[in-house]
């Protein structure tokens, strides 16, 4: 079975969807709506912009929202069974199995962003990479600290978790989490505590939004990483869709589900290839322990 998934922040990169846009004209009208739909020519950022022009929130998360839409339905022979996308790209996967209408995501993308830098400016704050230690443990120390916010945000794969919370309590979390055998703990030059309760300022607004947009019934299951669970239920994918922003990512989950619901083929649709290596890691602790 087919499983395409979807990149989220991160992916970006100079020259994104250049060669695309230049060689489909299915992807070319796609992008030129795009800049319609946002008031200003993203694409000019995405195809020359520097580094830090694409870092900005305001076209980070939109610009890979529309490369990797634009790469699923390029070509004539995108047919998924299943659907599932990390953070941004669950909104990605959501056009991909026709739940929502790519100018609809479009603007839920663009208001979220937004949303988000407003509450990153409200509540500074950050997030770090944990590796080489147990989920468990992770979750565990995150726990032990119960004067900041730390929690865990982005289940990668075995072995990579991210932690999302307050700039004290991420210096706090790094030093335990060293001290319990951690490859490494890092902080990441983030803007702030994604997936994590101090994003509640976003999650509100962004309800709104999503409660007022239609969404259709989808033609395959998406894997949302709020619950890693499949669904084709609108009123349970918007739910879900609302708690992502302050609920962790569960992705090592939903590719553990995607591959015992028979997912054996997975394509990734979007600027790199992040994804692909995390399912390896986490298809190949499912295919162990099932020996």
């Amino acid at each position: 079975m087919k499983a395409y998934i979807f990149p989220g922040q991160g992916a970006q990169f100079t020259g994104m969807g250049k060669e695309l846009y230049d060689s489909n004209e299915k992807v070319k009208s796609l992008f030129d709506q795009a800049n319609q739909i946002l008031g200003f020519r993203i694409t000019d950022t995405m195809f020359t912009g520097t580094a830090d022009e694409l870092k900005q929130t305001n076209v980070t998360q939109p610009a890979i929202f529309i490369h990797s839409v634009a790469a699923a339905l390029a070509g004539n022979d995108f047919a998924p069974d299943m659907v599932a996308g990390h953070s941004l790209g669950e909104f990605s996967s959501l056009v991909a199995n026709k739940a929502l209408s790519f100018e609809d995501a479009l603007k839920l993308v663009a208001k979220r962003a937004q949303a988000m830098q407003r509450a990153c400016e409200i509540n500074p704050s950050t997030m770090a990479a944990v590796l080489g230690l147990d989920d468990n443990k992770v979750e565990e120390i995150c726990a032990s600290i119960k004067e900041e916010i730390v929690v865990p945000a982005n289940y990668n794969c075995p072995g990579q978790l991210v932690i999302s919370g307050s700039m004290k309590g991420i210096g706090i979390a790094i030093e335990k989490l060293k001290a319990a055998g951690a490859k490494r703990a890092l902080p990441l030059q983030v803007g702030g505590a994604f997936h994590s309760p101090l994003m509640e300022p976003a999650r509100e607004e962004l309800a709104k939004a999503i409660e007022s947009t239609h969404f259709s019934i989808p033609i395959c299951p998406v894997y949302q990483n709020v619950n890693a669970l499949p669904s084709k239920d609108v009123s349970v994918i918007k739910k879900n869709l609302i708690d992502q922003l302050t609920s962790p990512v569960r992705w090592t989950q939903c590719v553990q589900n995607m591959v015992k619901d028979g997912g054996n083929i997975f394509i990734e649709c979007g600027p790199g290839k992040v994804l692909q290596g995390l399912v390896k890691k986490i298809a190949a602790e499912v295919e162990a322990r099932s020996i």
